[in-house]
């Protein structure tokens, strides 16, 4: 019987490595974004037939045409709420617009969000789903300068682990994944900066991918990646105090990074 996966967000770097891994596990894909020629590319560069479909997911009239669209391919067996927008800026500059603030958190929580509800709908109770919610390491860590994006992915993160206890003993299973930075575009040239100046680790799509696909094949709920950031989200949940400590020093450079940052959502 043929696997049949909807990513949201597809063509970007995790998005589409994320792609590639599940085709080489028998899945056909429904490739989701918002260029045509991007998913094209992408669709060509795969193995075996596949799909694509555009919606902007920043518009909520869209979200049940794309669940509806989908489901007239064939019934979809697995969600991967992949697609987001990252934000770095210092709290208090003008950047940090009420739109701006509206358009992260509608495309990185409300939209994955109402996803849910409507692929849940359309599950039948007699068939199995997974659905997987790409949040970040720092839905469990609060990076400074990252403050709205941190809220966006705290909130999916904590909608994951609830909606995944209320339904543990149904046909669908509903898992967070929580990646730290990973080289691809969405990163600003100031990040990028800073991640360098603190001598963070970055990782690249395609491990990243890999770390997904283990998440998919286990029975587990969540999964951060990387160390020490999945050491820190642990503490973090257990003694914050710690984890502002070992912010302390770090936090000037940080400053330091996204007070020259545009604050462009990307």
């Amino acid at each position: 019987m043929t696997k049949l996966a909807l990513i949201t967000g597809a063509t970007g770097g995790i998005g589409s490595a994320i792609a590639k891994q599940l085709v080489e596990q028998g899945y056909t894909l429904i490739l989701h974004g918002r260029d045509q020629h991007k998913l094209d590319a992408l669709c060509h560069s795969l193995p075996a037939k596949h799909h694509t479909l555009i919606a902007d997911i920043s518009q909520p009239s869209q979200y049940l045409r794309l669940i509806e669209d989908a489901f007239q391919i064939g019934p979809v067996s697995l969600l991967v709420n992949n697609a987001g927008i990252s934000h770095f800026s210092a709290f208090t500059s003008a950047q940090a617009s009420d739109a701006k603030t509206a358009y992260l958190m509608q495309v990185n929580l409300l939209a994955p969000i109402a996803l849910c509800q409507h692929f849940m709908a359309k599950v039948l109770p007699t068939h199995s789903a997974t659905i997987i919610n790409i949040g970040s390491a720092l839905g469990s860590i609060g990076f400074p300068g990252f403050s709205l994006y941190c809220a966006s992915k705290f909130g999916l993160r904590g909608f994951s682990e609830s909606l995944s206890r209320e339904y543990a003993n149904s046909n669908i299973r509903i898992a967070y994944f929580g990646p730290r930075t990973t080289d691809t575009s969405i990163n600003s040239s100031q990040v990028t900066d800073m991640n360098h100046a603190l001598n963070s680790k970055v990782d690249s799509p395609e491990f990243v991918a890999q770390q997904f696909m283990l998440l998919l094949n286990s029975y587990k709920q969540r999964k951060i990646v990387g160390w020490p950031e999945k050491l820190f989200a642990r503490i973090n949940g257990m003694l914050p105090e710690v984890v502002d400590k070992a912010f302390t020093q770090k936090t000037k450079t940080i400053k330091q990074f996204a007070h020259l940052s545009t604050g462009d959502i990307k």
